[in-house]
């Protein structure tokens, strides 16, 4: 091409480039063909305009095939999680055990009771399906579930103190993650925020003091993703239980995190569990089911019988309601703890008491072949997902010095699976307690393929 020559005369037409060979026995439909050749050439149209050489017929049919095969492919793909946060909320937040992945199989592979009364040959309730289990576990007379928890307190408020009034301490009116404010869903529920106390102290004459003929409840709220220290207090939970059925008030009890399990043992403070909450009387209680319950995405409702009836027949029950496969899934999972197996079935159980020997032994065994100084360091597996803040376990670490520690991690992203890692005073680090150890295999050959100190300067 002379120096004069028009650059963009260099570049191939659409009928040329879709008459490619290559191209043709892509097999794609027309349609997608089209477009991923359309769109190749205006890529390398606007390269030609900021100065670049046009690009040569090869490297054009790549990028089209390159396209094709990205339309083809999911844009929800499985990775694998070595950053060391358990509930990882980008990442998808808890991995479901073994058998609630076949549970949802199973019901989405064909038809199902999901609203079907057997016994008596007429239509049913999907709620069914999880009550039982629900009072089970919990000790609750009576349990709902929906999409999350989320739409759980919506569901609640909405039911029960519609146009009425809900007292909330002034350092509960939080904002959970994801734009959810108490605040804000109070207003959408139709109820009235009133705010007592103050950001680190309220006392139960606080509450008394704020209640009046307009009040419908006492809504407490934990601070799952954050931890106010020091000069705090806060009436402990069975005193506002006194206090609200002294006055005809409902307790209502945002938990979050879904913690059926003492934390203690594990060396982390303790989270507050829905059966304590249960037992303490409130009169409805909610929790996520992917957080510290080890489920599918859910929003779970326990308590006393009569507010439950309520909410059940509300009409944005309908609405936030559970499809087959989430119930099938937390059906599952529940049955984990019913049988006394969370800790060896459910995944995020099972890594947060995993003993560190064995974290330390794997991150040993992804450490051999490595093709830069690899080092076995103390580290911290941190729960996230919003349930107990700044809380872990203590885990051990692959730390693999490079040159180029975000290139790296970039190619472990890039990799198939994608590998998460994260970076830390110029190493990258992967922590072994949140990996599947099915998933070793990949992570050692994925360390290995790193560029060498070497290749990468």
């Amino acid at each position: 091409m002379t120096a004069n020559a028009n650059p963009f005369r260099a570049l191939p037409s659409v009928d040329r480039l879709l008459a490619q060979p290559a191209i043709a026995a892509a097999g794609a439909p027309p349609a997608l063909v089209r477009e991923a050749v359309r769109s190749t050439l205006a890529d390398a149209r606007a390269a030609v305009r900021k100065g670049e050489l046009p690009p040569a017929l090869d490297s054009l049919i790549q990028q089209v095939l390159d396209q094709l095969a990205g339309f083809e492919a999911p844009s929800l793909r499985p990775v694998i999680n070595a950053t060391g946060v358990i509930l990882h909320t980008n990442l998808g937040r808890a991995p479901l055990s073994r058998a609630a992945l076949a549970a949802m199989q199973q019901a989405g592979r064909g038809y199902s009771n999901l609203e079907y009364d057997l016994e008596a040959g007429t239509r049913g309730s999907r709620f069914t399906h999880l009550e039982a289990l629900l009072r089970r576990v919990t000790g609750a007379e009576a349990g709902i579930a929906v999409n999350n928890n989320a739409s759980a307190m919506l569901l609640a408020l909405s039911a029960l103190c519609a146009g009425r009034e809900v007292i909330v301490s002034r350092g509960q009116a939080v904002e959970i993650g994801g734009g959810f404010r108490i605040p804000d869903v109070l207003r959408q529920s139709g109820a009235t925020l009133v705010e007592v106390g103050t950001t680190n102290r309220t006392n139960l004459r606080d509450f008394e003091a704020a209640i009046s003929d307009r009040t419908a409840a006492i809504l407490r709220v934990h601070a799952s993703n954050f931890r106010v220290i020091g000069f705090t207090a806060f009436p402990a939970l069975g005193e506002l239980v006194k206090l609200a059925h002294a006055h005809g008030l409902l307790l209502l009890d945002d938990l979050g995190s879904g913690c059926l399990i003492d934390t203690r043992q594990f060396g982390m403070l303790p989270e507050p569990m829905v059966q304590e909450s249960v037992t303490a009387g409130v009169d409805v209680a909610a929790f996520s089911g992917d957080k510290l319950l080890g489920g599918p995405q859910a929003g779970v409702l326990v308590g006393r019988g009569e507010p439950l009836s309520i909410i059940r027949r509300h009409p944005l029950t309908r609405a936030v309601r559970m499809d087959k496969t989430s119930i099938a899934a937390l059906s599952a999972t529940l049955q984990h703890y019913a049988r006394g197996e969370a800790l060896t079935e459910i995944p995020i159980w099972r890594m947060i008491a995993a003993p560190l020997r064995a974290v330390e032994a794997r991150a040993r065994r992804w450490a051999r072949g490595a093709p830069c100084p690899a080092r076995i360091v103390p580290g911290r597996s941190m729960v996230g997902g919003g349930s107990l803040p700044e809380e872990g376990v203590e885990t051990r670490l692959l730390a693999l010095d490079l040159p180029a520690p975000a290139r790296a991690a970039a190619g472990l992203r890039g990799g198939t699976p994608p590998i998460i890692a994260r970076i830390h005073e110029a190493s990258l680090l992967l922590d072994p307690r949140t990996v599947d150890p099915a998933d070793d295999a990949h992570v050692a050959a994925a360390v290995q393929r790193l560029q060498p100190p070497s290749a990468a300067t």
